[in-house]
Order: structure tokens, then C-alpha cells, then sequence
């Protein structure tokens, strides 16, 4: 059966292939690896990680779209104050997190810091399996979302931290805004920015 790169939306049912598909996508990913360094369960802990942020924040109050090998969660603007995880959402991912939760914490708080005040959407995250990248899964759900931003008149922000995304970001419109290291001795991470566009720029 051929591999559908027609994003679609994400709902909760989706929670186990969404999560799946991002665990593998997130394998070599210096922040992941970084929060999960136990390589023989980190899988399984980012499956729960995601499964987590999906079905407890992304999927209440954002755009979430996957095709059948990738998935991206977006957060409308008018949507920012709500998609933040609540009490109960982060004592799970505390105790998912283990030692790593103070560190996890600390990231949080600064990307937090350089969020941009101004109305925006944010794609909270994207990701393809290896074993389909390079088939345009991705890129597909790159397009949808920032067609639906630049139909909300919205620009759109991003963090990073795989310095191979940032030249596939900016080959979408995004800009680098700032470059950051995570305390504790984390990766980089780079935050950008795309201003919307009108359709016939895009």
C-alpha cells in the first residue's frame, strides 16, 4: 500500500501511531538525547513523552496533522495561553523525566524567556520517521500549517535544535532569531521566525 503524504488531521485516537512516529523521529535529536541519554530505553520513553504532550496539550488546544509517516503539532495564536501543560500534565512528565526533570525544567524556562510577545503561531514540533525521510512527509505538513498561519495573517515561530533543520526552515521562510544554550550544559538551540506571507508570495 503506498505511503499517504496527505496531511490529515490528528485526533486522539491517533495517540499511539503519532507518538510511535515521533519516538523514532526524535532518536538522534541533541535535545531528546539529552533529556533521555538511556539509549536502550529511550524509545520507549519518548513514546510516552509524546503521547503524554499530545493527548494532554496538543491535541486540546492545537492544530495537530500527521500523514502516515510523520506528524507536527501547531499552537494558533489565539490559542498560546491555553496550550501550556497544566499541574497534572507535568508531574507526569517529571516523574517520565526522573533526573533529567530539573534540567527538562530549565530548558522550558528560558526557551520560555525568548518566546516572542507578539501574536504568533508556533510549531511546537515536527518530525518523520528515518525510514520515510526524504519522501516529503515532512515538508508536506510544513506547507499545511504555514498556509493555515498565512491565512490567519500570523508569523510563526520556532525552536530548533538540529543544526541540519535550520537550511530546510529557511528554504520555508523561516529566519534565525536567536541562538541559545540550554543551561546545565545542554545543545544549542536556535529559535526562528517567518513572517506570514500573502499567497501569492508563497
Amino acid at each position: 500500500m503506498p505511503i499517504s503524504h496527505t496531511p490529515k488531521t490528528a485526533t486522539p485516537d491517533d495517540a499511539s501511531a503519532v507518538s510511535a512516529t515521533l519516538a523514532r523521529a526524535f532518536d538522534d535529536d541533541p535535545m531528546m538525547r539529552w533529556f533521555f541519554p538511556d539509549e536502550a530505553t529511550r524509545e520507549a520513553s519518548l513514546g510516552r513523552y509524546f503521547a503524554t504532550i499530545f493527548t494532554r496539550q496538543y491535541v486540546l488546544h492545537g492544530v495537530c496533522e500527521r500523514t502516515d509517516a510523520a506528524a507536527a503539532f501547531w499552537v494558533p495564536a489565539q490559542a498560546q495561553e491555553k496550550a501550556v501543560p497544566d499541574q497534572e500534565t507535568i508531574q507526569e512528565l517529571t516523574n517520565l523525566l526522573g533526573d533529567r526533570a530539573e534540567l527538562f525544567g530549565g530548558a522550558v524556562e528560558m526557551a520560555a524567556q525568548h518566546t516572542p510577545q507578539e501574536p504568533h503561531w508556533s510549531l511546537a514540533l515536527i518530525g518523520a520517521d528515518p525510514a520515510a525521510q526524504g519522501q516529503g512527509q515532512g515538508a508536506a505538513l510544513l506547507r499545511s500549517g504555514l498556509a493555515q498561519a498565512d491565512a490567519d495573517g500570523m508569523p510563526v515561530h520556532l525552536e530548533s535544535s538540529k543544526p541540519e533543520n535550520l537550511p530546510v526552515y529557511e528554504h520555508f521562510g523561516f529566519a534565525v532569531r536567536d541562538e541559545l544554550r540550554l543551561p546545565g550544559g545542554g545543545p544549542q538551540l536556535w529559535t526562528m521566525w517567518r513572517e506570514p506571507r500573502r499567497p501569492a508570495d508563497a
